[in-house]
């Protein structure tokens, strides 16, 4: 078994089997959040850590708020200025308080026009009295500017809340991501925990920026609409909430139902990065076997369900909007009939002209809020979805570490015992039944079988990679569960079939497994794995950078550049796994040689289907069925005739094994 055939846990709705990918449909069938009171609350914390920005953004919000319920009381005041003056078409005089009670007065009032006769001469015209209109307009223009410039300080700051969360936010999952157990990589798409990282961040760094801010401001604008409605007219307060448990039974109805479609797009766009993301990494793969066809319609499919509920997302999620419109502008029209009708008859809690259009104008940024919730309410649901599937990351449990003993490299010798050693993947498929092995230090071990015989499984074992279920693993007869795993994954380095190089320089990679070295000891390990001859052969030698992989170099270019890598870790237990058995024979020459320096004086394990690598190894292992079926030197087992001989003598039959 190679080691690029991951395992998968066992989760609901995958694929367990070694080398099994998942299903991707199984990760879209949620139809809402699980908790979304939880990742409010927990994304709120992470809000409320950049606390000195949080209380500088709600003091801009209250002044702003404040500002802007100042604007509608100073409109009214600058038309209740503008009042008509009666006089007396005799004396002249002017009549203040103009009361059509009044015993003086004769008429009524009739539509906006006053039809008033004075005892002893007729009403000869009106004056408009304006003393206080001035300086209303300019408390007004004043305000209008302060808002302004409060609307851009609120928007840089709130960008600096944004980032400032979404770098915690990011860099928590990112150290999760770094600490969670091999078993959740493999069962999981690559693309869609990339898509976590990014897709489901920027949605909710959105939401802080933009929505959320919104929302705070909403809540305050509420709170002061309805206290100064109250302030000018009770009644009429009373004809203006006659509409809120409508907008709250129309938004809550509306929501539940938009929610679905929401989480679910999101979903679908984290599969549909991870199907890019396997076609790009896998493309020489497609192309070989002419799948191109196959892969395009397979990302046709989720690409069409992407668009397909991104549509449903985007038409409910505008619906809200004019449903929550139309209910605001009927709230308009029963205050201002009766603001009317309040003119027209007067009686208690009479209003003036100037108030009734406050009274409007506060209705309106009553309304608002509500209006504000519906129009954020998709970005709200696509933030929540991505924040909660952010937050189920993190609260994957970390990989298991109990290990506690402190141990230096020269307390170890590198001698390995596997006892009576359980294991599956899936329950009802053991992988390892009782397997025995012991290895002494410095001996140099062949393990050998049949793809899927569980020969990777040993080592994802010892490297503690997964935990054996029944059983023991010691090194040195210390229990490898009492060693912590960054000190044994220190002793151990590991050789793989397909080598894993970063985008950086030659130097760098090698440099990889320690840090710390010199440039003279960096340069002794590639001498070792004879890798030294070609690096300096390139244009730059060991700064050359790498492209994404190290594509720029062949396959046994990058094998000696990880088996230099590995020399320099100076490593007590040397694994390799099938290290040379995708490149060509001449080229395998060379990587032996350097594998014999590698391996002197230390514990090998090769894992190895090429049998003709493995003929010097002290102890060949075979394994079959998740047990040692035999194990010897070559010749003995030759010599036998079992398993080994079987399998040399297909192998050097040219049969594939």
């Amino acid at each position: 078994m190679s080691a690029q055939e991951k395992r998968v846990s066992a989760a609901p709705g995958f694929d367990m089997r070694p080398g099994g990918r998942g299903n991707p449909h199984s990760r879209m069938t949620m139809q809402k959040p699980q908790n979304m009171k939880k990742a409010i609350g927990r994304l709120l914390r992470y809000i409320g850590a950049s606390k000195y920005l949080l209380i500088l953004l709600i003091v801009l919000m209250l002044a702003i708020t404040a500002a802007e319920l100042a604007g509608p009381l100073l409109q009214g005041n600058a038309i209740d200025a503008i009042e008509p003056v009666y006089r007396n078409a005799e004396t002249g005089e002017i009549l203040y308080n103009y009361d059509k009670n009044d015993t003086r007065f004769e008429g009524i009032s009739t539509k906006t026009t006053f039809h008033v006769h004075f005892k002893g001469g007729d009403l000869i015209g009106r004056e408009g009295h304006t003393a206080g209109l001035n300086a209303y307009l300019a408390a007004m223009g004043i305000i209008f500017i302060l808002c302004s410039i409060l609307y851009y300080f609120q928007g840089l700051i709130a960008a600096k809340l944004s980032q400032r969360t979404v770098y915690m936010l990011r860099g928590d999952l990112f150290a999760k991501i770094s600490r969670l157990p091999i078993s959740y990589t493999d069962s999981h798409k690559h693309g869609d925990i990339m898509s976590r990282m990014t897709n489901d961040v920027e949605n909710v760094s959105n939401a802080i920026s933009q929505s959320i801010t919104s929302l705070c401001s909403a809540a305050l604008t509420l709170v002061g609409a309805f206290a100064m409605m109250l302030l000018l007219s009770p009644l009429m307060t009373l004809v203006a909430i006659v509409t809120v448990p409508l907008s709250i039974f129309v938004s809550g109805k509306l929501g539940k139902f938009m929610r679905r479609y929401f989480v679910r797009q999101q979903r679908l766009l984290g599969a549909m990065n991870g199907t890019v993301e396997e076609m790009v990494t896998s493309y020489e793969t497609v192309v070989a076997y002419g799948k191109e066809g196959d892969a395009v319609e397979h990302f046709s499919t989720i690409s069409n369900d992407l668009r397909g509920c991104a549509i449903s997302a985007r038409v409910w999620g505008s619906v809200m909007g004019p449903v929550m419109n139309f209910i605001g502008n009927l709230q308009y029209v029963l205050l201002a009939a009766t603001g009317g009708a309040m003119i027209l008859f007067g009686g208690p809690g009479s209003i003036s002209i100037g108030n009734i259009q406050s009274m409007l104008a506060y209705s309106k940024k009553f309304t608002r809020p509500i209006n504000q919730i519906a129009n954020q309410y998709s970005a709200i649901l696509t933030a929540l979805a991505g924040a909660e599937r952010i937050f189920a990351v993190i609260d994957e449990a970390d990989e298991i570490d109990e290990g506690k003993l402190e141990l230096a490299p020269a307390d170890i010798a590198g001698s390995i015992a596997f006892e009576k050693v359980f294991f599956h993947y899936i329950e009802s498929e053991p992988v390892l039944k009782g397997f025995d092995l012991t290895v002494k230090a410095g001996q140099k071990i062949a393990i050998v079988g049949a793809t899927g015989s569980g020969k990777t499984t040993i080592v994802n074992l010892l490297t503690r990679f997964y935990e054996v279920v029944e059983g023991r693993i010691t090194v040195d007869g210390i229990d490898i569960r009492d060693i912590p795993k960054a000190t044994l994954r220190h002793f151990i380095a590991i050789v793989l079939q397909d080598t894993v190089l970063f985008h950086d320089t030659i130097r760098a990679n090698i440099k990889y497994s320690r840090p710390d070295a010199t440039d003279e000891e960096m340069i002794a390990a590639a001498l070792h794995a004879r890798a030294d001859s070609f690096i300096r052969r390139l244009p730059d030698g060991y700064d050359t950078v790498l492209d994404e992989a190290g594509s720029n170099l062949s396959e046994g270019q990058r094998q000696l550049l990880a088996i230099a890598r590995a020399v320099l870790a100076d490593p007590k237990i040397l694994i390799l796994d099938e290290a040379t058995s995708s490149v060509d024979t001449r080229t395998e020459m060379k990587i032996q040689q350097a594998m014999v320096s590698l391996m002197k004086n230390r514990t090998s394990l090769i894992i190895a289907h090429r049998l003709s690598t493995i003929r010097d190894a002290d102890v060949i292992v075979v394994v079959k069925d998740g047990v040692i079926a035999e194990q010897g030197d070559h010749d003995t087992l030759l010599a036998a005739g079992g398993e080994y001989a079987k399998l040399y003598q297909n192998q050097f039959a040219g049969i594939a094994t």
